[in-house]
């Protein structure tokens, strides 16, 4: 299961990084102390424009891990749409750390060998699986969903065009399982519920703000496993 934990995960790194980052000013500077002590505080500058500007102008290769790279960027496209939470940039910023790697889009438990290469393989196991695996199958779909459509929307498109699903399947399958997902007593347990309601509600922006960050910022291989 993902969860909201990348800020809950930077390292010291991350924090020299930041420093550095944001001390070219007196206006801007920030000391270890202000990240480390009040998350508030550390919040607020993990959405500096200049902190963005050095991650994305680096002309060097940047020593700082995935879960500060994906959080600044997630939060930089969604903070002005419908998923505008920091609880909901942090989800969708673990998902893609966690989906970037291939194994883990197929794969719903990693200590399981079982694999979901298609949307249909997920729908079919939902229908014969117990509440509690269904819950897990069903966040699987939504989080596959976005990540799909919010990375790969033109290889979609161009699958489309020969008949297989378009954008508005993912975008429906993707929003009916945050929605459904939202009211499982396991979502209230793991504090996920409002994340998948907002997700469920902004699917679309969030889509699309993903979409965004594809094709200015990331560089992904762009053949994934759809169906």
């Amino acid at each position: 299961m993902i969860h909201a934990n990348c800020r809950a995960r930077f390292t010291a790194d991350d924090f020299d990084f930041i420093v550095r980052a944001l001390s070219h000013s007196p206006r801007d500077a920030v000391s270890l102390q202000e990240l480390l002590i009040d998350a508030d505080t550390r919040d607020e500058i993990l959405e500096h424009d200049a902190l963005a500007s050095a991650i994305l102008e680096s002309a060097e290769s940047l020593k700082i891990s995935t879960s500060l790279y994906f959080y600044v960027l997630c939060r930089r496209v969604l903070k002005n749409t419908a998923v505008s939470s920091r609880d909901a940039a942090d989800y969708i910023a673990a998902m893609l750390d966690t989906f970037t790697s291939t194994a883990r889009v197929r794969r719903i438990d990693p200590h399981r060998d079982i694999e979901m290469r298609y949307v249909s393989d997920i729908l079919l196991a939902i229908r014969e699986a117990s509440p509690s695996e269904a819950f897990l199958l069903r966040t699987h779909l939504a989080n596959y969903a976005l990540f799909l459509s919010g990375l790969f929307s033109e290889n979609i498109d161009k699958r489309a065009r020969r008949g297989a699903p378009d954008l508005s399947f993912y975008e429906d399958i993707g929003r009916s399982s945050f929605r459904v997902a939202a009211e499982h007593r396991d979502a209230r347990r793991f504090d996920l519920s409002g994340i998948y309601h907002e997700l469920a509600g902004g699917f679309r922006e969030a889509r699309v703000a993903l979409n965004d960050l594809a094709d200015r910022l990331l560089h992904l291989h762009p053949n994934p496993t759809l169906g």
